[in-house]
């Protein structure tokens, strides 16, 4: 779908060719531009503003059908993040119209402030995002993606970034797949369907992959795993994916939780609060995706995903609050509430991924907590460590993918508000506040010495209306994030 050129406007036929504006400054080197976009510029209806958009037909000179200026805005607010959405909302528009292909004229360098590199990379991943049509249960296809996007830039870093729009293709069409993941209804992805969805992909990827049912989680002793599924007919499932560098040193183990719906057992979640409970298993389909798209980007790191996916649902069977069960690690937990049910899963999955594997640092992603939407809102998620490092790389990553993390407290007294007086800990705190704390708390008496990370991706799993590059449903958050990390750290 990508491509990099060096065009000419005068001479080369396009049918749509994009130019991105800003209001208050020039930000393109090419004369020819210079000359459309202050034509553009001349229009009453056009300044440039963010969002604005203006088409001119024919252009009198040029070899292009149709000319269309996107508006960024003032050139200081015209970070990477600028660039990236006004490429999505060009390929929104141009799926809207109906076209085939077009063109988009990159800025230059040297005037937007920002490398080459980072900047091509940002708009492809606008264009790719933004050509995702979740639409395989409409019997009307209404709309179809672009099949082909180019991006116009000099000659010189054609040649130079020739690599570029397969990186940038491997990491947005892992995202795309987490959010078709996310988006398919729990009926369609029922714990053994999703398990062998994730398998099959893994498989032909060339990753080293294996599924375990439940009577093998029951005799390895997943006491938790097998606890939260029990109350549903669906029965546990767990993935394990392996990308294996070669000379690689260091493995980083990632572990997802895949709740694939959650009713919340028992404490049955109560009026429009399980609206949207297919998408408890985003962090778990941000793990498989990461460990798909490593496979072709082949960072020089070893990855591990471990994927514990239960379905939790209430029934004669269901375990109870007050319930007492024996963890993978052999500690004992006090059910509090059965709807706090995705810190078992991963309590599970995290024990197990750190015997197994020994890696050199563990990051789980998890839809954890309504709690972190409170405190962060929904297109934010809450990075939990004692590693400063690796918190300040995560939070560079989020930076260059502008996935957004904030980096949130874990003080060591809030761990008396998860004991319990007849086991080793309690599934729910003892007060109310400060719910994606204790939550990170809980997980954290799992991890033994290791180096952990805990993403609470709750509020931007799940967009309840599109955006810039992103259409309603799964939002596939978490992919480009994990993967610009594990080719830094």
């Amino acid at each position: 779908m990508l491509k990099l050129t060096s065009v000419n406007p005068k001479k080369d036929r396009f049918n749509t060719l994009v130019i991105p504006v800003c209001e208050d400054a020039d930000i393109h080197d090419n004369r020819t531009v210079g000359m459309l976009v202050k034509k553009a510029l001349e229009l009453s209806e056009f300044s440039g503003k963010a969002e604005e958009e203006v088409t001119m037909y024919h252009p009198e000179g040029m070899a292009v059908e149709r000319l269309i200026f996107m508006g960024i805005g003032p050139l200081p607010s015209a970070d990477l993040e600028a660039f990236r959405a006004v490429a999505g909302r060009t390929v929104k528009g141009g799926i809207s119209r109906g076209l085939e292909a077009l063109c988009i004229a990159v800025p230059s360098e040297k005037k937007t402030g920002h490398g080459s590199a980072d900047l091509i990379a940002a708009m492809m991943e606008g264009a790719v995002l933004a050509n995702h049509l979740f639409d395989r249960y409409k019997s009307e296809k209404k709309s179809t993606p672009l099949q082909e996007v180019t991006f116009w830039v000099k000659a010189q870093d054609a040649r130079r970034f020739a690599g570029l729009p397969g990186r940038v293709a491997a990491a947005c069409e892992g995202t795309i797949l987490a959010r078709d993941w996310v988006s398919v209804p729990a009926n369609d992805k029922q714990p053994d369907a999703y398990a062998a969805a994730i398998a099959s992909l893994a498989r032909e990827a060339g990753l080293e992959t294996a599924v375990w049912d439940d009577a093998i989680l029951a005799e390895k002793g997943f006491g938790a795993l097998m606890a939260v599924g029990q109350g549903s007919a669906a029965k546990p499932r767990m993935v394990t994916l392996e990308y294996r560098a070669e000379g690689a040193e260091k493995t980083v183990c990632l572990v997802g939780k895949g709740v694939t719906f959650d009713a919340g057992g028992l404490n049955l979640k109560v009026g429009g609060a399980m609206d949207g409970m297919k998408m408890d298993m985003a962090g778990s389909a941000a793990v498989a995706a990461t460990l798909l798209s490593a496979a072709r980007i082949q960072p020089q790191i070893n990855v591990v995903g471990v994927i514990p996916i239960v379905e939790n649902m209430p029934s004669g069977g269901a375990i109870r609050p007050g319930d007492i069960i024996r963890t993978y690690s052999g500690k004992t937990v006090e059910i509090g509430n059965t709807d706090a049910e995705g810190r078992l899963i991963l309590a599970d999955a995290i024990a197990y991924a750190i015997g197994a594997y020994q890696p050199d640092a563990i990051i789980d992603l998890a839809t954890l907590t309504g709690a972190c939407v409170v405190a962060l809102g929904e297109k934010i998620a809450a990075v939990f460590t004692e590693e400063d490092d690796l918190a300040d790389a995560i939070l560079a990553s989020s930076r260059r993918t502008y996935e957004r993390c904030w980096r949130m407290p874990m003080p060591e007294d809030y761990k008396e508000l998860l004991k319990s007086d007849f086991a080793d800990i309690s599934n729910m705190s003892s007060s109310k506040w400060g719910g994606a704390i204790t939550a990170a708390l809980f997980l954290s008496a799992f991890v033994k010495e290791t180096r952990w990370v805990h993403i609470d991706i709750a509020g931007p799993a799940y967009a309840k209306k599109a955006s810039a590059y992103c259409g309603p449903g799964g939002t596939g958050f978490g992919v480009r994030l994990l993967l610009d990390l594990l080719e830094r750290i």
